[in-house]
């Protein structure tokens, strides 16, 4: 008898500048069993990308179907081009009994939770806001004025913690990929998830 689990959706997000790639990339690195959810995009491939490895690439119009047809989690606009992620890939990655990491942002999983409330949602905070700030004013690429403005949108998302199931704190990479990996862990050992596989094992044939 089959008693082949159904992966499950880990979402992931924080505020800006908290180190959601490096997390993500650390993962990576370990060899994690997690999946990557491929994103949905109508931006121009760039060169060495792959349709369906890096991205989907699709035009506007079929993006603008995808949306009609209630066919993403979750979708954005920036800069001209929309964003979003395929229900389609992550239901049958899922069905194949491989557990799917997504990375957004915060207004995007808040998408996710009414599409797919099932989800797993994780919420990376920095130690405070001068770290963050920190990390921030370390990459060297964003004025004061924008700093200041990031900051600004943190403190607003750090609110949205409420609509999470966990909050991790990224103090230290490792330690942060850690505590995920015992999320992942601690999930699959619900009994909710369990039960009824192990009811088939006690039914006589």
């Amino acid at each position: 008898m089959d008693f082949k689990e159904k992966g499950l959706l880990f979402v992931l997000s924080g505020p800006s500048g908290v180190g959601k790639g490096t997390v993500c990339r650390a993962l990576r690195e370990r060899g994690t069993d997690l999946q990557y959810s491929i994103s949905v995009t109508t931006r121009k491939p760039r060169a060495g990308e792959q349709d369906g490895v890096h991205y989907f690439f699709k035009s506007k119009e079929e993006f603008q179907a995808m949306i009609a047809n209630h066919q993403l989690l979750e979708w954005a606009e920036y800069v001209g081009n929309f964003y979003g992620t395929p229900l389609q890939y992550v239901q049958d990655t899922l069905d194949e009994g491989k557990d799917v990491l997504l990375e957004i942002e915060v207004q995007g999983a808040l998408q996710v939770k009414q599409n797919f409330p099932e989800g797993i949602f994780i919420f990376l905070v920095p130690p405070s806001l001068g770290e963050l700030k920190k990390r921030i004013t370390n990459r060297g690429t964003e004025s004061l004025k924008l700093i200041e403005n990031r900051l600004n949108a943190a403190r607003d998302e750090i609110e949205m913690m409420k609509h999470y199931d966990y909050v991790i704190e990224n103090d230290q990479v490792d330690c942060a990929c850690d505590r995920i990996e015992a999320v992942v862990v601690a999930e699959h050992c619900q009994q909710a998830r369990i039960i009824e596989k192990y009811k088939r094992l006690t039914e006589v044939d």
